[in-house]
């Protein structure tokens, strides 16, 4: 592992001003005035984001040097990549939801900013314990391990909003109104202050993802040991990932064999975890994975996920393939 980052305090507080303007700015321009959000628009919002962090790349290079600056790349690229695995879990919130397309950009981008904060929590938390207890990576690796054996078979599972424990512990205890009020978070229901399905639909966003970030945040741990590094790559990861749901939409479905690709990542990683583990603890020879030989497994292997995909779903996209897909149900 390459030396400890020395992060000042100053840098931490820019970088969170930064990413607060960045999405204040988002909600200022894109938000303002609440619409259907088409492929072009999505299409140039995503190549901003990605021109952004990999702006980020070349600071983080030019200030802590080559190495650090490729660990974020390939982390960025890894957490991006297993992120697209959530947006199958937000079309379906979405649509348990019913949320109006005019509002449903606003709700992704509430949603992930929880979800950034609940994810700073767990990067602190797994930051300290591999600094206390080096043994930590053995643990990481056999859970991601694990976690790319149970994503390997997952292919007929569907994700279930309604599983989310604080979901449920919510609409238990607090007042809903079962309608909208265009995107505002609480309305009046027979003269009482009640949550609208907009404010459920952003907590249901923001807690489900933390599920997703238990094994992605450990493989980004796999791929650099810094917190400051995971922070931003999952920062970056996540404001890209909205626009990415209304890009790809329903290409999503076309991904047949996206479950094979991210366990195999997930596995390359967790084996890497182990070594690294097994490097530290021990005096074995064990070999040391680099980070360029990370970032070419992950781009490599999603790229040949993704290529055989569309190819064998080609069929699909065409006026014959919808009607073969209907008369099939």
């Amino acid at each position: 592992m390459s030396a400890a980052l020395d992060v000042p305090p100053w840098l931490w507080g820019v970088t969170l001003i930064g990413l607060i303007a960045v999405i204040v700015l988002d909600l200022i321009i894109v938000d303002r005035r609440p619409h259907d959000f088409g492929p072009k628009e999505a299409a140039r919002w995503v190549l901003f984001y990605i021109a952004l962090a990999m702006a980020f790349a070349g600071f983080v290079t030019w200030y802590f040097g080559v190495s650090y600056g490729g660990q974020f790349v390939a982390g960025y690229l890894m957490e991006y990549s297993l992120s697209v695995d959530n947006l199958f879990v937000f079309m379906v919130i979405m649509t348990s939801f019913a949320v109006p397309s005019v509002l449903q950009h606003r709700v992704l981008l509430v949603g992930i900013v929880i979800a950034l904060v609940l994810r700073g929590a767990l990067i602190l938390v797994g930051a300290e314990l591999i600094e206390r207890f080096t043994g930590t990576f053995y643990l990481f690796g056999g859970f991601l391990l694990f976690t790319a054996w149970q994503v390997w078979g997952s292919d007929d599972s569907e994700p279930d909003p309604g599983g989310n424990g604080f979901m449920r512990w919510i609409g238990a205890r607090v007042p809903t109104s079962p309608h909208y009020d265009g995107s505002r978070l609480t309305t009046v229901l027979a003269g009482r202050r009640v949550l609208t399905p907009m404010a459920m639909v952003m907590l249901a966003i923001g807690t489900t993802d933390l599920l997703f970030a238990l094994d992605s945040i450990p493989a980004v741990f796999g791929i650099t040991s810094e917190a400051y590094l995971v922070f931003t790559v999952n920062a970056f990861a996540l404001m890209g990932l909205r626009q990415l749901y209304f890009l790809l939409g329903g290409l999503l479905e076309r991904l047949k064999y996206l479950n094979r690709g991210l366990a195999i990542v997930l596995g390359f990683i967790g084996v890497k975890l182990i070594l690294e583990a097994l490097h530290a603890t021990t005096s074995l020879p064990v070999p040391r994975i680099p980070v360029w030989l990370s970032l070419a497994v992950v781009v490599g292997v999603l790229t040949v996920t993704a290529a055989a995909s569309l190819y064998v779903t080609r069929d699909r996209s065409g006026p014959s393939g919808q009607e073969s897909g209907e008369s099939s149900r």
